[in-house]
């Protein structure tokens, strides 16, 4: 029998488990948090920030006897593995985890401990939860994007490049949901449907970052769209400052890439799903199950620009694209 399918097999049992956790009266409450940024990320502590600002007006606070403890992955599959497993051991009350590479390191460590995921990517095919309307199990949560945004990443990099000729989609097949295709076909379709040449780039390592951005760039006229994935925000320096001695216009999923020095960006705000994730772990807290609490998609989008960037590109910023913008940094 397949792990999975274990699991939901056994849900009652992780129904009750759940519940119980969630009921102890009169004892601290604890939450752990495995996240998969470093631990000295900014963006990842505005996150934590966001999360705990929530709870806290929600009544969990320290002097209430909540403790919360963080742990930093910082991408790396074997932090992953280790810091689940003790996280598992501890027996906290709920568990929080960042990316679907978290929620996969977790769920390989408890059927029944209550878990909400945050900013992982299609939920169903990995496993964690059998429907998105019923997850009936131990975990549920936000998911961070979704498939058509694949369109709008087309769209964006046509405004900031008019005369645009070909897309390149950065990709690791080993890390990007769905090897990829989860958003590839959409931004493929938004290429063709635009009249673009259309190329992927699929890379396994940071030399192959640079050489697959090196022969993209030595034809004219081409913009780079970096795929979502593990893999990329590791890279994140990398890339941005790849595409920059290359003179490639490229578009991000996350802001954490244009904060760097990348051009510009479209997708979900981080900080607004750990503070849902927060409203989630308050009902939790409270009894709630998992598996009564639907994963929900994402409701608020940035977008965000470097102004900066935009001139060393020698890229005129039409005044409709700044009006729309979220974040300009200028």
């Amino acid at each position: 029998m397949r792990r999975r399918e274990l699991i939901f097999c056994l849900l009652g049992v992780a129904a009750s488990s759940c519940n119980a956790i969630a009921q102890r009266a009169g004892s601290p409450r604890q939450i752990d948090i495995l996240f998969g940024r470093p631990p000295n990320d900014a963006e990842g502590r505005l996150q934590a920030q966001a999360f705990e600002n929530e709870l806290a007006s929600r009544g969990w606070t320290a002097s209430a006897g909540l403790k919360i403890n963080s742990y930093w992955a910082g991408g790396d599959p074997a932090q992953f593995a280790a810091l689940a497993k003790s996280i598992a051991n501890e027996e906290p009350d709920l568990i929080v985890c960042h990316t679907t590479a978290a929620a996969r390191a977790i769920s390989n460590e408890t059927l029944t401990i209550p878990v909400i995921f945050i900013a992982v990517t299609d939920p169903v095919s990995n496993g964690f939860v059998k429907s998105l309307a019923r997850p009936e199990g131990n975990m549920t949560g936000l998911i961070d994007l979704e498939p058509s945004l694949g369109g709008k990443w087309v769209e964006l990099l046509k405004e900031l490049v008019p005369d645009l000729a070909r897309i390149g989609c950065l990709i690791n097949p080993k890390t990007a949901a769905g090897g990829g295709s989860y958003y590839l076909n959409a931004v493929q379709s938004g290429a063709l449907a635009s009249g673009l040449k259309f190329e992927t780039l699929y890379v396994e390592s940071a030399d192959e970052i640079s050489r697959s951005l090196a022969a993209f760039a030595e034809l004219p006229r081409g913009g780079v769209i970096v795929m979502p994935d593990i893999f990329n925000g590791l890279n994140k320096s990398l890339i941005v400052s790849s595409v920059a001695r290359l003179r490639l216009p490229a578009v991000y999923a996350f802001r954490l890439f244009v904060l760097d020095g990348g051009l510009a960006s479209y997708g979900v705000s981080l900080t607004d799903l750990f503070r849902r994730a927060a409203i989630y772990a308050d009902r939790i807290l409270r009894g709630a199950r998992p598996a009564d609490l639907p994963v929900e998609l994402p409701t608020k989008f940035e977008m965000t620009i470097n102004q900066l960037t935009a001139k060393a590109l020698s890229i005129s910023l039409p005044s409709s694209l700044l009006s729309r913008a979220d974040e300009v940094i200028e």
